[in-house]
């Protein structure tokens, strides 16, 4: 029951007619982890069900690659080092509806990492579920259409630096 209600304060919109107009552009950064046999690091958020990248906003006085670090350990377990920067993605069609009343349009750096330490494990607050997804896997997973967007980027080898 919880989590309907959780998933029904924040609201994600992606070139949605519909969508309230954004107060506030907030940076946020999420983590492309890849295993050593070529799986993704995706987590599973309590409140809407919703797979993605481990990751989140910025905080005051926090560095985005300290965040990158921080949201990976919080909600995966694991211990990692940022390697490279996959991409900017700062679409204005990518509004969130916040349980506060913000509405923020997202301004997301997505960073690649490898795991260094730790123990796979969900928080059970923002994420009910951590697990390491072969690419084959993730058409099948419920994921917002602006996280498809950064999967599939990252899952593409071949693609250069987004910035966007």
């Amino acid at each position: 029951m919880t989590t309907n209600r959780a998933a029904a304060l924040r609201q994600v919109y992606f070139h949605d007619p519909a969508a309230p107009v954004a107060g506030a552009v907030v940076p946020s950064v999420f983590v492309a982890v890849h295993s050593g046999d070529g799986r993704l690091l995706l987590v599973r958020r309590c409140d809407s069900g919703a797979w993605e990248l481990p990751g989140g906003r910025v905080d005051v006085g926090e560095a985005a690659l300290q965040t990158a670090v921080r949201e990976v350990a919080e909600e995966s377990g694991l211990q990692v080092v940022v390697t490279g920067l996959a991409g900017v993605f700062t679409d204005p069609g990518h509004v969130v509806s916040a349980s506060t009343g913000e509405v923020r349009q997202q301004f997301v750096l997505v960073y690649r990492a490898r795991v260094v330490g730790g123990f796979l494990r969900a928080d059970h607050r923002e994420t009910c579920e951590v697990a390491w997804v072969a690419p084959a896997e993730i058409p099948a997973l419920r994921m917002e259409p602006a996280v498809q967007v950064w999967v599939e980027h990252v899952l593409d080898g071949a693609a250069p630096l987004h910035l966007g």
